[in-house]
This record gives C-alpha cells, sequence and structure tokens, in this order.
C-alpha cells in the first residue's frame, strides 16, 4: 500500500439528504440512481443490467437472479441486494451493472459516491458474505481480459468484519503493475453496519499523467490513493483512469477471498447490503 500526502480540496455537502446524492461546492451531478421505484420491484432495466446466472468466478457459490427476491426496490429510496441459501443452487443473490458509463475528463476532477449500509445480523452470522460497490473498464464488454481492462473497487467487505478495502486491478495476471491476484489496495476501519458514504475521485487536472491520481474515501475521510507514477506505464493508466468505466453493485456469496459460508451463517435481508443512491460528479 502507497499513500500519497497529496490531497485533493475538501468537499462540504450542501442541503444533503437522506438517501439523496449531496450537493458539492465546485462539482455538478451529471448522473445518479435514486432508487425510487416501488417497493418489490426490480431496479431500473434503462440504468442497469440486472445479472441472471452463475457468472462462474472467483469459485463463488451464488447464482445471481433478476427477481425482487435478491434485488429490489425497497420503497423507501434504497436498493437492497439480498442472498439466499438455496436447495437447489447453494445460494442466490444480486448483482447490477450499469448501461451508464462515465470517462473521467482530462484537466477535471471526477467523483463517484453510493451510500450504502449492510444488514443487521451478526458478524458472526457473514461468514462467506462479500458484498461490493466497484467499477470495471468497458472494453471488457468488447473482448478486453480482466485484469486489462482496469477495475476500481470502491467498497468492498468479507465475512461481516468492519474493514472497508478499496483496491485497483489492472495489466497483467499474475503479477504486473498492479500486483495481481492482490491488487493495489488499501483498508479502513467502518464505524458500525450503518449508513456510510464510500467515494473515489478520479483527479487528471496536471498536465502529466504520472500526477493523475484515484483517491478513495469512506465519510470523507481519505484511506488510499493510486497515482499514474506509481502504475509507471501510460497504457494501463489509461485503463484505470482515462477510459470509459462503469458501476457495479452485488452481494457475493463464498470465494477464494471470504471462503466459504459456515452453519453459522444467516441469509436474508440482515445479511443484505443497501444502497441509498449512486451517483457521478465532476468538476
Amino acid at each position: 500500500m502507497h499513500l500519497s500526502a497529496y490531497l485533493t480540496l475538501p468537499l462540504f455537502p450542501l442541503l444533503a439528504k437522506a438517501y439523496q446524492p449531496p450537493s458539492y461546492s465546485g462539482y455538478s451531478l451529471v448522473w445518479a440512481d435514486t432508487f425510487s421505484g416501488a417497493s418489490s420491484t426490480l431496479p431500473s432495466s434503462s440504468n442497469w443490467d440486472i445479472i441472471n446466472r452463475n457468472i462462474g468466478v472467483n469459485n463463488e457459490l451464488q447464482t445471481y437472479r433478476a427477481d425482487p427476491r435478491q434485488i429490489q426496490h425497497s420503497g423507501g429510496q434504497t436498493l437492497q441486494i439480498v442472498p439466499w441459501r438455496d436447495p437447489q443452487l447453494q445460494w442466490t443473490s444480486g448483482r447490477i451493472e450499469s448501461r451508464y458509463t462515465f470517462t473521467p475528463g482530462a484537466g477535471k476532477r471526477t467523483l463517484v459516491e453510493a451510500e450504502i449500509r449492510f444488514g443487521g445480523n451478526d458478524i458472526s452470522q457473514k461468514q462467506g458474505i462479500w458484498p461490493a460497490f466497484w467499477l470495471l473498464g468497458q472494453s471488457i464488454r468488447t473482448g478486453t481480459n480482466w485484469p486489462a481492462c482496469g477495475e476500481v473497487d470502491i467498497m468492498e467487505t468479507v465475512n461481516g468484519l468492519l474493514t472497508g478495502y478499496g483496491t485497483v486491478h489492472c495489466h497483467v495476471y499474475p503479477g504486473g503493475a498492479c500486483n495481481e491476484p492482490t491488487g493495489r489496495g488499501g483498508t479502513i476501519g467502518i464505524p458500525n453496519q450503518g449508513w456510510q458514504k464510500w467515494r473515489v475521485v478520479f483527479d487528471r487536472t496536471s498536465s502529466d499523467w504520472r500526477s493523475e491520481s484515484i483517491t478513495w474515501y469512506m465519510n470523507g475521510q481519505q484511506f488510499h490513493q493510486v497515482r499514474g507514477d506509481q502504475i509507471n506505464d501510460a497504457g494501463v493508466w489509461a485503463s484505470l483512469a482515462q477510459k470509459p468505466l462503469f458501476f457495479i453493485l452485488n452481494v457475493a456469496v463464498g470465494g477464494d477471498w471470504p471462503g466459504y459460508p459456515n452453519g453459522n451463517t444467516a441469509d436474508g435481508y440482515g445479511s443484505m447490503m443497501e444502497v441509498g443512491y449512486v451517483a457521478h460528479y465532476s468538476t
């Protein structure tokens, strides 16, 4: 983990409203989903590709379902992604990938953020539960392999532990500029399972890509940063910070990183991830 002493300008919410994208000084809201649909309905298919299959990655157990049981509007302007035990499929859960893409603008700062909380099951009942808010390079949809497409993990947690992870994956597997499969990451303690704001800022205000940066925040507190000069390859850096990206929200179950659920692992709303909004801003 390589943290820079460089700090972006502080951001001050103006007239913030629960589960609505705040206004930030110097930034304009470009796109958002506030999940304002009726209770027990799927998220907007205009905004999201709702995954309906087992995608077969990381030795995970879950089969994703495009069904309100696994992924639904709460009716209270939030989205709930809920993992369930299943007698035939072992586990089912939800995953959405945005049809919307954004490209961090040259000469600008780009801010992406979501407000997220976790279900109230005790940590001892969350072995194998893996919620995430992250970005993938759009090029993966047109044939570029992972990790060359670029991946920016804004927030991941595993096994209910109150540690948030922010990571980039890039270049080649294994090894490469992002030390795959580990990636280049940082961590932060999460105060509780309640609502927290998770953000990354892409800073492309420098005329030199080596000085560009991606910086991670929880509730406005910086906990990780990656700069172009650390990646040290212009093409690889471009895959992370200069080319189109799309949003992903999901709850995985099991896999290489968290390990598998045990007899204490509980399913249902107590193990869900709930999202108040996803938003993209730019200076």
